[in-house]
């Protein structure tokens, strides 16, 4: 520091605050710490003031904030506080993207994925919340298109209900059920497949009629695979009379093979089981193998 003017050049700002020279000149070619005048020899000259902005400076960098915000913090165009918030979000931002990358990087490892498969993992993985929601979106949109029944309605709402966002630090499982799931709601075939079950349940109380007899294949043609039991054995027969009436009329009978046809498909059933796991709860158990039990023990027995 000169005695008389009370200056410093950069070289003693350095040995003063520990920071390089070459930092300390450009932060002062950026205009963030400008020198207060030139000495006769042209040296950049700084005052005592100086010494605590580059303080104040230093330990905004070390925090994040890029040169532009730590200048409208210096000269009071945004407040600190203001800034600070701004970079809290940013940082968040930037931690969800390196835990989702985390997760795409553990689904990896727990698959044999060809480089295409990679690259769909990754981008899927990576849409913002918007944009997972438009795929689902425009999956229901196209199977429930001109439907107008309420129960329908119903169901085409229950297979929006997607979280908005991905868990804070989405598991590989999470990350895994969310990649699927856009598969599946991009698969023509799929999406042809819930078309069908969707108009053909128009206008009757086909959903009425599927809650009310869940239960039952569940409870008994469960218990009968359990057991291992086949569909097509005689002790099947009571054990399919407890789901379906003996005496359903073969007109009903030849209905109902033809709607357990349809809707006994496993890709249905994933499709619920992944919303579930994306939305952190325990899937239900498999019921379709005990419906394609029913089903071909009615084809055995009826």
């Amino acid at each position: 520091m000169d005695d008389v003017t009370d200056f410093y050049t950069i070289g003693e700002l350095a040995r003063r605050t520990g920071l390089r020279a070459r930092t300390i000149r450009f932060w002062s070619d950026s205009g963030v710490v400008p020198p207060v005048q030139r000495s006769e020899g042209g040296y950049r000259l700084y005052d005592a003031e100086a010494v605590a902005r580059l303080d104040l400076v230093r330990t905004l960098r070390d925090l994040g904030l890029g040169l532009d915000a730590v200048q409208q913090v210096l000269e009071r165009r945004v407040t600190l506080r203001e800034v600070a918030d701004l970079h809290v979000k940013a940082l968040d931002a930037e931690i969800r993207t390196l835990k989702i990358r985390r997760s795409v990087l553990r689904v990896l490892t727990e698959r044999d994925s060809s480089t295409k498969e990679i690259a769909l993992i990754n981008a899927l993985a990576r849409l913002s919340a918007r944009e997972r929601r438009q795929i689902i979106d425009d999956f229901v949109d196209h199977v429930f298109a001109d439907v107008v029944d309420e129960d329908a309605a119903l169901v085409g709402g229950w297979m929006r209900d997607l979280p908005a966002e991905l868990p804070e630090d989405p598991t590989s499982g999470q990350v895994g059920a969310w990649v699927e799931l856009a598969e599946l709601a991009g698969d023509e075939s799929f999406r042809q497949t819930v078309r069908r079950m969707v108009l053909s349940g128009e206008g009757d109380n086909r959903l009425e009629y599927g809650l009310d007899l869940r239960p039952l294949v569940l409870e008994h043609a469960g218990a009968a695979l359990s057991r291992g039991l086949a569909p097509e054995a005689d002790e099947a027969k009571p054990v399919l009379t407890r789901i379906i009436p003996g005496d359903l009329p073969a007109q009903e009978v030849a209905a109902l093979i033809d709607w357990l046809e349809m809707v006994a498909e496993p890709r249905v059933e994933r499709y619920w089981q992944l919303l579930s796991i994306l939305r952190g709860q325990e899937p239900s158990p498999p019921a379709v193998p005990a419906f394609r039990w029913v089903l071909a023990a009615l084809r055995a027995h009826r």
